[in-house]
């Protein structure tokens, strides 16, 4: 694919592809050769956009943390393909026993502190095998850390070439203003991209179009939203009135995204697929590609078939009238409607 197709996150020097491969599911629902397999299929057709956490795989007891970002750099030291590719990691979640269990004590891995955030950093680059991480984003915020010392120790690891940029995830709207205002006032570094859940099908959709897009089309904020597919919901594989797929995320996206106006995006989507000769998936991430200050959606695949599959949305071109159909059965104040109701 050409290089006219990548997208510059925000105002940094970071370039990306328009899909990025999230990697959340690498230890999880895809082994680690499976996940050898999926980076090696993005990488060959253009992807250069690697987002993971140190709490990936999901940490649970007997279970540290810190396997996708271990399996990645496993792939780029055999690969050799450092330079090539755009590393984004993320700090903040509970890592191991000394986590969430031991808040208050000098035990404590987890929180925005600088105490936390430079062992966190330098955790993640022996994990990755590499001496910088391109994006380094806070996962979530920490309420008892001041947002300065959180910038500040942010800054220190970029002055010491660890950290390339900054970003955030999960942040409201006045939170990212915050951060931003006290990045100009005290001469910190600054957040060059946000990424929030959002997809046609998600609750706080109607928060990010009317708060945080404008923030970020104004002062130049690279988004990279996660679930952008509504948890799979948008791929078309469940059917109204129909029973569950085998899924890992089957009964989680029965509770919380099963609705009438749900499905009748999804019909939308199959329709229009139809009429492109697409699939629904690729329908719902080009649609976002449309979107302002959207950069990269963060796609996760469990198979090559599957990432192939979604690939496609990079070259679908959506007419005017099919954007605007999904926009207005897909509309957020119809959504609240129905929730009132």
């Amino acid at each position: 694919m050409s290089d006219t197709i990548y997208r510059r996150l925000g105002r940094s020097g970071l370039h990306l592809f328009p899909l990025g491969l999230g990697s959340m599911q690498f230890g999880w629902s895809a082994d680690e050769a499976t996940s050898q397999q999926i980076m090696d299929a993005y990488h060959e057709a253009g992807g250069n956009f690697f987002d993971t956490a140190d709490i990936y795989t999901i940490w649970t007891p007997g279970n540290p943390g810190g396997v996708s970002e271990e399996i990645i750099g496993r792939w780029m030291k055999a690969r050799g393909n450092r330079n090539d590719v755009v590393v984004a990691t993320k700090v903040r979640g509970p890592m191991g026993e000394g986590g969430s269990q031991g808040r208050g004590t000098v035990h404590q891995r987890e929180g925005l502190s600088r105490r936390w955030i430079i062992q966190a950093c330098e955790d993640s680059l022996k994990r990755l095998q590499t001496d910088y991480i391109d994006l380094y984003q806070t996962h979530f915020i920490d309420p008892h850390t001041p947002i300065e010392e959180t910038l500040s120790a942010l800054s220190e690891l970029v002055r010491r070439g660890y950290v390339r940029y900054i970003g955030c995830s999960n942040y409201s709207a006045w939170r990212l203003m915050q951060a931003l205002w006290t990045s100009d006032r005290r001469g910190l570094e600054a957040f060059v991209s946000i990424q929030p859940e959002y997809s046609l099908l998600s609750p706080t959709r109607a928060n990010f179009e009317r708060e945080l897009m404008p923030v970020c089309a104004e002062y130049g904020i690279g988004v990279v939203p996660w679930s952008p597919l509504g948890g799979g919901v948008l791929t078309g594989k469940y059917k109204r009135g129909s029973p569950l797929p085998d899924s890992i995320r089957a009964d989680e996206n029965a509770r919380r995204r099963f609705s009438e106006r749900n499905f009748d995006v999804v019909e939308k989507l199959k329709e229009i697929a139809d009429q492109t000769g697409a699939k629904p998936a690729q329908v719902a991430l080009a649609w976002m590609l449309e979107q302002p200050a959207m950069t990269a959606p963060i796609i996760g695949a469990n198979s090559v078939a599957q990432l192939q599959e979604l690939l496609g949305a990079v070259t679908l071109k959506l007419s005017a009238e099919h954007l605007a159909e999904i926009s207005r059965v897909s509309d957020w104040e119809r959504a609240r409607t129905e929730l009132e109701n």
